[in-house]
């Protein structure tokens, strides 16, 4: 009788830690980060950025119960999400991006021509700003830069094993393009008006 209640124990805990779903909620902070570090790259603005400060554990949230779930699922622990744009994929598409930025795009933002779109892409804001001759180097530009930039989300996103976190990479990196643009560059608001900054 006794083993039989040492294995239903047993089977109990096997059956609570098999319903157990761990969630890995998007890291927002560390996004935004590694948003503001490719973006300045990109850009040319080297503006240092503010040191995080560590946050402690929380005391108490230890316990007997996650002592427990941590014998049965080590893996919950090690699931702390993180955001590292250390790829060779990614670095490639951010050198990419950088050399056209400062080759091509950037006097068309800062002559108006262009601005960021509210999705993390570059529009084309006002086309008669742009000579004729100008204009077909310009949208090939801006087209190049748009692939670059949906596939640096994508990618960002696979590379740290979330492929679910894509859209809100690129909504933190809209977020960024718009914050690390320079005064008299033109941004579209949340309702998709051009402001200037």
């Amino acid at each position: 009788m006794r083993k039989f209640g040492l294995a239903l124990v047993a089977f109990g805990l096997l059956a609570l830690s098999a319903c157990v779903t761990i969630n890995v909620y998007f890291p927002a902070a560390e996004a935004q980060q590694a948003a503001r570090e490719f973006v300045e790259k990109v850009i040319g603005d080297e503006t240092p950025a503010p040191a995080d400060t560590p946050v402690p554990p929380a005391e108490g949230s230890g316990g007997m119960a996650m002592m427990i779930l941590d014998f049965f699922i080590p893996a919950a622990h090690a699931q702390t999400p993180d955001i590292t744009l250390k790829t060779p994929a990614i670095q490639a598409i951010q050198a990419r991006m950088a050399e056209r930025f400062q080759s091509q795009l950037a006097a068309h933002f800062d002559s108006g021509a262009l601005g960021f779109g509210r999705d993390g892409l570059i529009v084309v804001r006002d086309a008669s700003v742009l000579g004729l001759k100008d204009r077909a180097a310009v949208n090939q530009a801006v087209a190049d830069d748009n692939r670059d930039r949906a596939a640096v989300y994508r990618e960002i996103a696979v590379a740290n094993g979330h492929a679910e976190w894509e859209q809100q990479i690129r909504e933190t990196f809209a977020r960024q393009w718009i914050s690390s643009a320079r005064s008299g560059w033109w941004y579209q608001d949340g309702s998709g008006a051009w402001k200037q900054k």
